[in-house]
């Protein structure tokens, strides 16, 4: 006889009633009532009803262990789906599961915070919580299709390296074969580099910050959606593709984790067809903020953030001409006929605030090795310990810019999370090392 091929929960709808069916899953939970027993079962698509015979329930394996049922689709409105697994034979797939550190069958966690990521591996099975990465890895389809229809190229660039990439501090250390080396802060001057290749890349990947920070919304690792593309006029035209960026990530979110959406009653953000742009030195005046400010304290991203929702009914706002002595070494300065004419104290930089928080960084890079020179030495070094950085350069770079935006704070915002911790799988910071 043909073996049965398996069938998912959220199929099931479609099977004939009378068909044989094969469901593999998890326990869900087990209800036990006078006349008849239910067994939910839980898989990657949902959730599906098996009906069992009293007599039969004591035999059933507890919550979370995985099984295999084979039974017969039958019709019932009151099952999910409107079909139902009757005559069932289940058979446990390993021992007996564990009782879960939660009630996993419940619609809401009430557990705290502490005790879901101290029990993540276990937590995340719960369909709201896991409805948070759906999330996110429908927004890395979203991202990768924007990008890839626009002729970018996807790299990956190394993250053990030979020095650090924003600044000497805020680094992890290592030890790399008796010398030090360091967890790369970002894919940055790699993804520069190969602009001089591709003209167009993107990463997807860790990046990594010693920062000090035990905040709502810092992570000592975290993904980082990283994009740099060649022969821009200035930031402008980075910000420009930012927002096809953010309007293909929503399109992956409704296409790919519909369901995710509807089960959290998720608001999804409307991307403007133009986002709307403040100066930095205009930001600062409007929530009355000293003028030699080097940045945006939090509270100023959320007055900002409520700003833009008022006056551009947007969800989305970018600050451009950040102060260079605030930006890396390599960020491009205001141009000439921007603003203040022959004045660098502005850049040709953005961060981009979504409901109130710094979601991205962006703008022009440096692209010429004089220039570069210059910067290295103001900072104090010399430009011959970037040599390896600086070759690119020397042979020829084109006008170039890039950004960088963190998954794990795009899906926070989305689903308006208290802690960005809430959107992450294995969050690292100053006290989490596991699990």
């Amino acid at each position: 006889m043909k073996p049965i091929e398996r069938t998912l929960a959220g199929h099931l709808h479609a099977v004939a009633p009378g068909e044989p069916v094969r469901l593999c899953g998890h326990v869900h939970r087990r209800r036990e009532l006078a006349a008849v027993s239910f067994l939910v079962l839980r898989d990657r698509t949902g959730l599906a009803q098996v009906v069992v015979k009293p007599a039969d329930a004591q035999d059933l394996p507890p919550e979370e262990t995985p099984v295999e049922v084979v039974g017969v689709a039958t019709a019932n409105p009151q099952a999910p789906g409107g079909v139902e697994v009757t005559a069932p034979v289940v058979t446990a797939l390993s021992e007996p599961a564990h009782t879960p550190p939660v009630e996993l069958w419940r619609p809401e966690l009430a557990a705290g915070l502490p005790t879901l990521l101290d029990h993540a591996p276990v937590t995340w099975r719960h369909p709201a919580v896991r409805a948070r990465w759906d999330l996110a890895a429908a927004s890395l389809r979203g991202f990768r299709a924007t990008l890839d229809a626009a002729g970018f190229t996807e790299v990956h660039s190394p993250k053990i390296v030979e020095s650090a990439t924003e600044s000497g501090a805020d680094v992890f250390e290592i030890d790399y074969f008796g010398r030090p080396a360091y967890l790369a802060q970002s894919p940055q001057f790699y993804k520069q580099q190969l602009v001089g290749v591709f003209e167009r890349v993107y990463e997807v990947g860790p990046v990594f910050r010693a920062e000090p920070h035990d905040t709502v919304r810092h992570l000592a690792e975290y993904v980082s959606l990283d994009v740099e593309l060649g022969f821009i006029r200035d930031h402008r035209d980075v910000l420009a593709v930012l927002r096809e960026v953010l309007a293909g990530m929503r399109t992956g979110i409704e296409m790919y984790a519909a369901g995710a959406v509807e089960r959290l009653d998720l608001n999804l953000p409307v991307v403007p067809p133009e986002i709307p742009v403040i100066h930095f030195s205009e930001a600062l005046e409007l929530v009355g903020a000293p003028e030699d400010e080097p940045d945006l304290a939090p509270e100023h991203e959320r007055a900002l953030g409520a700003w833009a929702r008022e006056t551009y009914d947007s969800d989305f706002l970018a600050v451009e001409g950040y102060p260079m002595r605030k930006r890396p070494f390599y960020t491009h300065a205001e141009s000439r006929q921007a603003r203040s004419p022959g004045s660098s104290r502005w850049s040709n930089s953005f961060d981009l605030l979504f409901r109130g928080l710094e979601l991205v960084t962006g703008g022009q890079r440096l692209h010429r090795l004089t220039d570069y020179e210059a910067a290295i030495r103001a900072r104090g070094e010399e430009p011959a310990a970037y040599a390896s950085y600086l070759q690119a350069f020397a042979h020829g770079m084109p006008p170039h810019g890039g950004f960088a935006l963190g998954l794990e704070r795009w899906v926070a915002r989305i689903v308006e999370a208290a802690n960005i911790r809430e959107a992450t799988l294995f969050p690292r910071d100053l006290h989490r090392l596991t699990p």
